[in-house]
């Protein structure tokens, strides 16, 4: 006997070209197959997204945020997840039309047929086995009526206890009810399934961060717009703008809909204006002014133009930082270096100009940057250490700070939610920057939804969202070095893809570098001689804030990369041999790797459990790795085989310091006072003979080659006038005849504006609350 309920329903099962595909067991069947096949749930979840526009081109960003809500996917799991459809969907013929093509730096697309299969096979149910005479088969029992009786004396204790579970089956009741009633609303607020196909993906779930695009650029021109703010509520923006006709940049104002733009107040020749911040009232903008000889001084402008008055002096680096109090008398600073250096947060009243450190824990090496209120003025949460930058939380008027992050990431821009709980901060994940939302009180992360998005900003009143949108393209090029100066930079490997972190091998033979020319963000690898060499290194997704290092043979590479956790480790591969091999290194997070004075001995950049930061020499011969010396508060480093020395940079100062091999203490000093700069600290390379590289930028030079702790004077030449280089790493010939640099053959920024979605909020609080209050406390 077959049930009248055991047919699946019919849009249960898909037929996509020769195959059908069962939603509910994930299997895929087909003619001739002797089993079916298994997907797993994440492969089934981007079926699904393709299946809702079969021919369509799906991109990578919708099905990253459909599939993988709320983390930091990486692009290999949608590789793998492709990888195991195609396999799903594989035929013995080779010739055979594929099922899914990938569409290069934008997504996949499904090239077959697709229906609903209307009338399945039914499934055979078992019937349940009937009683055999074996079988004890339980026969009514008479009842006899029941006798009156008086009724037992009650016990209290049993009373309570009857108590206790009437209220307790009252609020599951009611969370229910309320869950019901959400489920409803979101329920009733969706588009109907435009097709039965649609119909039969569709669970009844919608992705927080839907993969639409709801946001629009206010700002359409050539050139750069950065670090907006927002007013209060929301209506108007002002940000840093390039000025075509002079070198420097202005503040510009402009409402949040496509206005023209106008100047806040025009700076004087040599000037340039940045970082605006609009005060809590909305009536004001304060701004940094730079001129000559870095110097600077925070102003304040009306927001309607007119009158600048002064604030304070500040130093003139890369890193200067501040905001409103919340009361929108004094400004909060981050730390600053040079002449007016202070090494933890402080604040400024503005009316009396003095100035107040908060009184809170903060480590020696450690540089305070962003550091911005809560709108309810509880917190005050901030970047520690921006190159291995994660966020911090402490209470306004300080004590002891909590960490919220812990990626050791390249955060670029955060702004707080109105609700004082949520915060939105850019992110570079692989080759581009994404927006994250993050619970500060739960700790979960969500993808907003944006890519190539970074230095977001939230008006306090509605939750209007700010951000610049930047998408460039680098191509890898060759500079010649020559006695008179730099040669023309000759692009090398040219593709649609962002190419980055060019490394030549010591020999001048091969390179490496990442890129996800191909889709996925990968490292390449090629014989310069032979251009057709090139190819992707399987087995590892490297990291996009480090560069590779040669060993001084040539045949090998060690390479910061991630597992599909997301988990750093260090790679040791062979690029001619095609090996990949990731090393026992015995540290929490290494951050860097590099070959030491002996093929055996491995020095690594790591952060420790307490957040602090250091250089480590270790020997690579024994079972554990053995540690051999260290150096604290160390960013970044380099090797220097002609000088057989460590140069590496430190978190707390802009310069260059060196060590012996060994990194004996008494051999370290510092050989630069100002270069590299805090934050361009991976923009420097060891050339042939010892000389130290360095790449910058300045106001009429894009890219700046200077040539520093040189025995004379540092040499300085313009790159590139108009092409901007990579910040994450370059190198030098063997012989310095030559530099491998990224430099961008596409760039710009514009301003994006959108309304974050709303967050449903309980309902009924309180009378839950109460509810649960009587629960434990019965009267």
């Amino acid at each position: 006997m077959i049930s009248n309920d055991s047919e699946r329903p019919s849009a249960d099962v898909i037929r996509i070209g020769d195959f059908l595909v069962t939603l509910s067991s994930r299997e895929v069947m087909s003619e001739g197959l002797r089993r079916p096949r298994r997907l797993t749930p994440k492969a089934l979840g981007v079926l699904k997204a393709l299946l809702r526009s079969p021919g369509a081109v799906v991109t990578r960003d919708e099905l990253f945020a459909e599939v993988w809500p709320d983390t930091l996917p990486t692009n290999d799991v949608l590789t793998q997840a492709v990888t195991q459809l195609r396999k799903a969907f594989a035929t013995d013929d080779d010739a055979a039309e594929p099922y899914i093509e990938t569409i290069a730096k934008t997504g996949y697309r499904l090239l077959m047929p697709v229906s609903v299969v209307d009338d399945a096979a039914p499934v055979l149910l078992l019937e349940p086995a009937l009683p055999s005479a074996s079988t004890p088969v339980l026969a009514a029992a008479h009842v006899p009526a029941a006798l009156p009786h008086a009724p037992p004396p009650q016990d209290p204790i049993k009373r309570r206890r009857r108590r206790i579970r009437r209220y307790a089956v009252m609020v599951v009741g009611l969370v229910m009810v309320v869950a019901l009633l959400v489920m409803a609303a979101m329920l009733m607020q969706r588009d109907p399934p435009a097709s039965a196909v649609e119909a039969a993906v569709e669970d009844g779930t919608r992705v927080i961060g839907s993969p639409q695009r709801p946001y629009r650029l206010i700002t359409a021109t050539a050139g750069f717009e950065t670090y907006p703010t927002l007013s209060p509520d929301g209506s108007q923006i002002a940000y840093e703008a390039d000025v075509p006709s002079r070198p420097g940049s202005v503040i510009k104002v402009q409402t949040s809909g496509n206005a023209p733009a106008r100047v806040l107040v025009e700076p004087p020749t040599g000037m340039s204006d940045r970082f605006p911040s609009w005060s809590p009232n909305g009536r004001e903008i304060a701004f940094a002014r730079f001129g000559p000889a870095e110097s600077c001084e925070v102003l304040i402008a009306s927001a309607t133009g007119g009158a600048v008055r002064h604030v304070t002096r500040c130093d003139g680096t890369e890193l200067l930082s501040f905001d409103w109090t919340p009361d929108g008398r004094g400004l909060v600073f981050g730390s600053l270096s040079g002449r007016y250096a202070q090494r933890g947060i402080r604040t400024l009243d503005i009316a009396s100009g003095r100035w107040q450190p908060l009184d809170y824990d903060i480590g020696s090496d450690n540089f305070e940057y962003a550091p911005r209120y809560s709108p309810d003025g509880r917190w005050i949460v901030f970047v520690r250490n921006p190159q291995i930058g994660d966020l911090w939380r402490m209470p306004a008027e300080g004590g002891s700070p909590e960490q919220l992050t812990d990626d050791s990431a390249e955060i670029r821009g955060w702004a707080w939610r109105g609700d004082s709980r949520h915060i939105v901060f850019g992110r570079r994940v692989d080759s581009e920057s994404r927006l994250y939302e993050l619970d500060t009180d739960t700790r979960v992360l969500r993808d907003v939804g944006l890519d190539d998005a970074q230095s977001p900003t939230v008006s306090r009143a509605n939750d209007m969202l700010a951000f610049v949108h930047r998408r460039p393209q680098f191509g890898l090029f060759r500079v010649p070095v020559e006695a008179a100066g730099l040669g023309v930079p000759q692009r090398l490997f040219p593709s649609g893809g962002r190419d980055s972190q060019p490394m030549v091998s010591p020999d001048g033979q091969q390179i490496v570098f990442s890129s996800d020319r191909s889709g996925s963000y990968a490292l390449w690898w090629a014989d310069l001689q032979r251009p057709e060499s090139l190819r992707p290194i399987e087995g590892l997704r490297p990291e996009a804030r480090q560069a590779s290092d040669w060993s001084h043979d040539g045949k090998r590479v060690l390479v910061l990369g991630r597992d599909e956790h997301a988990n750093p480790g260090i790679y040791e591969v062979s690029p001619r041999d095609e090996q990949t091999l990731r090393l026992p290194v015995p540290v929490r997070q290494p951050l860097q790797a590099l070959y030491g004075k002996d093929p055996l001995q491995v020095l690594v950049v790591e952060r420790d459990r307490d957040e602090r930061m250091r250089l480590s020499l270790f020997d690579r011969s024994l079972t554990p790795w053995r540690l051999i010396s260290s150096i604290e508060g160390v960013s970044q480093a380099r090797y220097d085989v002609a000088g057989e020395r460590v140069l590496f940079t430190r978190l707390s100062a802009g310069g260059l310091w060196q060590a012996d091999a060994a990194l004996s203490s008494q051999s370290i000093r510092q050989i630069s006072e100002d270069r590299p700069t805090r934050w361009r600290y991976r923009t420097w390379t060891v050339s042939a003979q010892g000389g130290i590289d360095y790449l910058s930028n300045r106001s009429d030079c894009a890219t700046v080659f200077t040539r520093i702790a040189q025995p004379i004077a540092d040499q300085e030449h313009c790159l590139d006038a108009d092409r901007l280089s990579a910040s994450n790493g370059f190198s030098a010939g063997p012989g310095g005849e030559a530099l491998y640099v990224a430099l961008a053959v596409a760039d710009g920024t514009d301003i994006g504006v959108m309304s974050l979605p709303e967050r449903v909020p309980s309902l009924f609080p309180g009378f839950v609350k109460s509810m649960i209050l009587k629960t434990k406390n019965p009267s």
